[in-house]
């Protein structure tokens, strides 16, 4: 948590400051890479490639992050990704390690990190495989450096790459059988490409088993997209999904399939999808036995990380340490990882619990 807007929460007769809730260890489901550059680093690169941005550190931070005290508005959000900070493979390879190696300043026990090859690979043409090799190889070497357990996603673009663009480069990713890669995202506007267009190409990746998916939906569209990306797309978990709160018939057939929502409060809050952060769906589905996570999305941009989001989901909709604890038992049950790996970070996670509990005393 950035925010100064509060640095301390009590439950349960114990005060949690924003620094023990830094040290909470936790789960993630829904980060994109491409929103969690550390603004020091991409002020740096910025620089070595001479790009037109402001050269006052703080004026550039303020460039690159959503405005602070500003209306939630989802073009000012997404106007704030950009794609032509990279001139070599090198600054692909370099933002990503600094910012893997960033995340331990969050409390992040274990990621599913999601990326678009598209994104770093377009403005100068670069290989879409060797960028990909490039950000799991030095995401790796930072994981392992911090004793962070990581994982990806490749994202894909339903703005930016029709179906027929979309499957010819999942073929090539495939081939690299890079095992640390378990699923496919699918992200962009929601309200001009819906679930339907892209039936063809989540059929090819349900048929070839490889990976599990992910669809962007119910962010700033109604329930019936969730429904479509559930039974027509096969989703294993839903980005965001907030529109499932309206619609209680999706959220008991969401408990039967075992479908997971990867819900982001301060995300939600920015782009207009959910404007009061103090009533967000979260806790209501959560009490409910709805499958639901805590994550970041983007907090480069945002200006609030997932230790942010925490204290948010603490301070606002009531949640106690062992609730949070629960959702990041819930994250581990939806990673996209076989049942073996997935009790190995069970049992791992718990006993950073304990760790953690015994540090500060909370019984």
């Amino acid at each position: 948590m950035k925010a100064k807007e509060a640095e301390l929460v009590e439950r349960e007769g114990l005060i949690y400051t924003e620094e023990v809730l830094r040290k909470f260890p936790k789960v993630e489901l829904h980060r994109h890479l491409e929103g969690t550059f550390p603004a020091e680093k991409l002020y740096e690169l910025s620089i070595k490639n001479n790009l037109d941005s402001p050269r006052d550190f703080e004026r550039f931070k303020e460039s690159v992050q959503f405005p602070k005290d500003s209306k939630p508005d989802f073009l000012t959000f997404l106007d704030k990704f950009k794609n032509d900070w990279y001139r070599s493979y090198e600054d692909v390879y370099w933002i990503t390690y600094h910012s893997v190696k960033n995340f331990i300043n969050d409390g992040l026990f274990y990621i599913e990190l999601r990326f678009s090859p598209e994104h770093f690979a377009l403005k100068n043409d670069f290989d879409r495989e060797e960028v990909t090799r490039l950000i799991v190889k030095a995401g790796n070497k930072a994981a392992k450096e911090t004793n962070i357990k990581i994982k990806y996603l490749l994202t894909f673009n339903r703005g930016k790459q029709t179906e027929k663009e979309m499957i010819p480069l999942y073929n090539k990713l495939k081939k690299l059988n890079i095992p640390e890669i378990v699923g496919i995202d699918l992200a962009g506007d929601e309200t001009n490409y819906p679930p339907e267009s892209f039936k063809k190409f989540f059929a090819l990746i349900k048929n070839d088993g490889i990976y599990k998916s992910t669809i962007h939906a119910g962010e700033v569209s109604p329930s019936s997209q969730i429904w479509a990306s559930i039974k027509e797309l096969h989703a294993d978990r839903i980005g965001h999904g907030i529109s499932a709160v309206h619609d209680p018939a999706l959220q008991d057939y969401i408990k039967e399939k075992k479908v997971c929502l990867e819900q982001c409060i301060t995300s939600n809050y920015q782009t207009g999808s959910w404007v009061d952060e103090r009533h967000h769906p979260l806790g209501e589905l959560y009490r409910k036995g709805v499958p639901v996570t805590i994550n970041s999305d983007d907090p480069a941009i945002q200006g609030v990380d997932l230790t942010g989001d925490y204290y948010k989901a603490m301070s606002y909709l009531g949640l106690t340490i062992d609730d949070l604890v629960s959702l990041n038992l819930m994250a581990i049950k939806y990673s996209f990882n076989n049942e073996e790996v997935k009790t190995k970070l069970n049992t791992d996670y718990l006993k950073r619990v304990r760790a953690f509990k015994k540090r500060y005393e909370i019984k």
